[in-house]
């Protein structure tokens, strides 16, 4: 027992020490960025991309971001799956609104068989775009972007070795529901990780439409679950990279609970086991961070069972240790975040601005204490469900999934109005 309270208390301590090297890594490149911006007369002409089915807690706040852009060629397309679909009517509100002129709402035609509905989607609305375009840009209904946006997401582009270019998303820690900080304090990590793997996020995503047809993207998409993650394998492979935009870190106001939470996790999960480009990297990063820290916590329990206070002590300062290092981990990420949020005017609410949350109450940070060790329970048992996951269902559509390029469309049906959750700020 006491060779594997040292190997543990050493393995944690070393994989806490390579977490703070990796965000010190992340910060640098956060702060040494600069935004080199494209005149409008070299801005290209660009096709917007948002694929709806149900109506996301905020979507007619992400409708007006989009139709309100600085960018002097672009049009909006919607491809909303039915006229059924409560996506369809907010929509077109919005559009009538706002009196925009550059957004085209069609519903998807198709129903492949093959892939999933955003991807149906996503090479519906491509294949219909004439050779005018000469990048498309991906957004989720959850994204609620700033004016600068798109001309920061574009600009990049310029450059001959990049391929696409990305954003992540950041949740905020004040949440109603633990499912909510939860998720948060999971995301703090997978937005670094995301970074040093270069790993696009569809949520806010750009791709030159030459480099499409090269690649034959399209013909990927088709037959998979998602859109985003195998994107750099496939670009890597025609010599071209995935540039991460700091200024294009988008803050993400949804709830969730923890049993909606686990079932997203399980899906990330299944996704990230057959697109990720470094899936083994995932399971050494979860072992460390899922399997050390319990295994110590149970060393530590059998330690006070068994009388011997002193290897208990130890122990529970070796984990306190990680744990206190984990929590400031956090809080260096949150204020750098804020920082970036501050210079993109992003409201870290909806009806109130930006300082009023831009501290965080003692309470907040004891409840991001506690959290932490539940994050790693909640993920390790997601983990766990997920190894003999063959099915998946998302917004009451069901995919059996046998392989990266073996998905099947189990069972289909238009999304109505009783499928939205009563909490109106609650995510689907």
């Amino acid at each position: 027992m006491e060779d594997l309270a040292i190997f543990l208390s050493k393995s944690l301590m070393g994989w806490l020490v390579i977490q703070v090297c990796l965000t010190l890594v992340f910060i640098w490149y956060l702060r040494s960025s600069k935004k080199n911006l494209l005149p409008d007369d070299q801005l290209p002409k660009t096709a917007v991309i948002l694929c709806l089915r149900g109506a996301d807690p905020f979507l007619p706040r992400c409708l007006r971001s989009l139709l309100n852009q600085n960018y002097p060629q672009y049009d909006l397309k919607l491809i909303v799956d039915s006229h059924e679909d409560p996506a369809w009517k907010i929509a077109s509100e919005s559009i009538t609104e706002q009196e925009a002129t550059n957004v085209q709402i069609s519903p998807l035609r198709i129903v492949r068989n093959n892939c999933s509905l955003k991807c149906s989607s996503l090479v519906q609305a491509v294949r219909e775009l004439d050779d005018s375009y000469k990048v498309v840009a991906l957004v989720d209904a959850d994204t609620i972007v700033h004016v600068n946006w798109l001309r920061e997401l574009v600009s990049p582009l310029g450059d001959a070795k990049i391929g696409a270019t990305t954003g992540n998303r950041w949740y905020v820690p004040t949440g109603r529901y633990w499912g909510s900080l939860v998720r948060y304090i999971g995301n703090v990590s997978t937005v670094v990780q995301m970074f040093i793997f270069q790993i696009p996020w569809g949520g806010s995503l750009a791709v030159k439409t030459e480099v499409l047809r090269q690649t034959e993207l399209l013909d990927k998409w088709g037959q998979a679950l998602g859109e985003d993650f195998m994107m750099h394998d496939i670009l890597k492979k025609h010599g071209l990279q995935v540039k991460f935009v700091p200024s294009l870190l988008i803050v993400n106001r949804e709830e969730t609970d923890l049993s909606n939470l686990i079932d997203y996790l399980k899906r990330l999960i299944l996704y990230s086991r057959l697109y990720h480009p470094r899936w083994l990297a995932l399971v050494s990063e979860a072992v460390s961070s899922i399997l050390f820290p319990t295994a110590l916590i149970i060393l530590v329990l059998e330690s006070f069972l068994q009388a011997k206070w002193e290897a208990a002590v130890v122990l529970l300062g070796c984990y306190s240790v990680y744990t206190v290092g984990l929590l400031l981990i956090m809080l260096v990420l949150e204020l750098e975040i804020q920082r970036v949020v501050r210079s993109n005017d992003q409201a870290m609410s909806i009806d109130k601005p930006l300082h009023v949350y831009a501290k965080l109450s003692g309470a907040t940070i004891i409840k991001m204490l506690i959290g932490i060790p539940l994050t790693q329970w909640v993920y390790g048992l997601a983990m766990l469900s997920s190894i003999w996951i063959s099915t998946v269902t998302w917004r009451g559509v069901s995919y059996r999934v046998q392989g990266p390029w073996n998905v099947r469309l189990v069972e289909y049906r238009p999304y109505q109005w009783l499928d939205q959750p009563i909490d109106s700020k609650v995510s689907l």
